[in-house]
């Protein structure tokens, strides 16, 4: 399940990059931010989205360096991490309780520049202002990159039926990024589906570790699927599930909530739920920040210390039936 919550984490990367319609050519010269992305993944435990640096992080969620990693787990380890990467600088929200709430996105993704920071020194991608328009965009909020994923239990033992619709609904969004999942002791990246079949990519297969070249440029072959897409009937899927979606405005995220609200929410047994404000007998949200802790990931994956100031989210309500 770690591959394919790198999977998911990349297709977001690229969209926040790249854009939604860039397609990957064998052979071809790729941009800069393309392999910058793959420096983020290699095998190798100072980068950011590495192998390593996941399963250490799911120390901190109570799961052992080897074993293994529900979709939840796998979404709470890139939310942690995600505070770490000053470069893609994306918020990362995990529903908890089958449970969106807008409120709390809105907070954590309308960051206000400090007097000191302009929004192009928060966000990379946006223009520098001028000098007479600096203070002004010191007033007004920037949209960071939000990476939406929303665990659910679609079942007990096996998927429940009455979620089929709506779980391929998702997969229709322009904002989804598919879904973690699979089987027992089998885990897929699903992207589609076609009638009542899921689409899926497997990243089980056994490559040559690659590194950073004399160049500066990493061999991206490995980094591709070497077998085509593959499917399976929708009720074979394990019940646990991780929905994701990338919204790198405010007005994909406002999309985004009248499509749940118009497809999802309609159905008579809901798969989750979208509310406007913060329950008000949860604890209050506190958008996540990054622990104050001197790091550059190689010291921080060998200690779990700072671990310890995460709540743990691994529980989750199973859906009625």
């Amino acid at each position: 399940m770690l591959r394919c919550g790198q999977m998911m984490l990349a297709q977001a990367l690229i969209c926040r990059h790249l854009g939604r319609d860039w397609n990957w050519e064998k052979q071809k010269e790729q941009p800069k931010e393309y392999q910058q992305i793959l420096q983020c993944f290699l095998d190798r435990k100072d980068c950011c989205y590495s192998i390593h640096q996941m399963a250490q992080m799911g120390v901190g969620e109570g799961k052992s360096i080897g074993e293994w990693f529900g979709p939840n787990t796998v979404a709470q380890v890139l939310k942690k991490l995600a505070l770490f990467d000053d470069w893609n600088s994306l918020a990362v929200y995990v529903s908890m309780d089958n449970t969106v709430v807008i409120e709390d996105i809105k907070k954590m993704c309308c960051v206000f520049p400090s007097s000191a920071a302009t929004a192009s020194e928060i966000l990379p991608d946006v223009p520098s202002a001028s000098s007479q328009s600096k203070s002004t965009s010191a007033c007004c909020p920037v949209w960071k990159p939000l990476l939406l994923i929303v665990p659910l239990r679609l079942g007990i033992n096996q998927i429940n039926p009455v979620y089929v619709d709506a779980f391929k609904e998702c997969f229709k969004m322009p904002q989804s990024l598919g879904a973690l999942g699979g089987k027992p002791n089998n885990a897929y990246y699903f992207i589609g589906f076609l009638g009542d079949e899921l689409i899926f990519l497997d990243p089980h297969t056994t490559q040559t570790f690659v590194d950073t070249e004399e160049n500066g440029m990493v061999d991206d072959q490995t980094f591709h699927c070497l077998q085509s897409p593959q499917r399976m009937n929708i009720l074979n899927l394990d019940p646990s599930v991780a929905l994701g979606f990338f919204c790198k405005e405010e007005k994909d995220f406002d999309n985004w909530c009248s499509l749940v609200q118009k497809e999802i929410l309609k159905e008579n047994l809901r798969m989750f739920e979208l509310v406007q404000k913060h329950p008000s007998h949860w604890p209050p949200f506190v958008p996540p920040a990054k622990p104050e802790v001197t790091t550059t990931g190689a010291e921080f994956i060998d200690s779990t210390e700072q671990l310890e100031e995460f709540d743990l989210e691994e529980d989750f309500e199973i859906l009625s039936v």
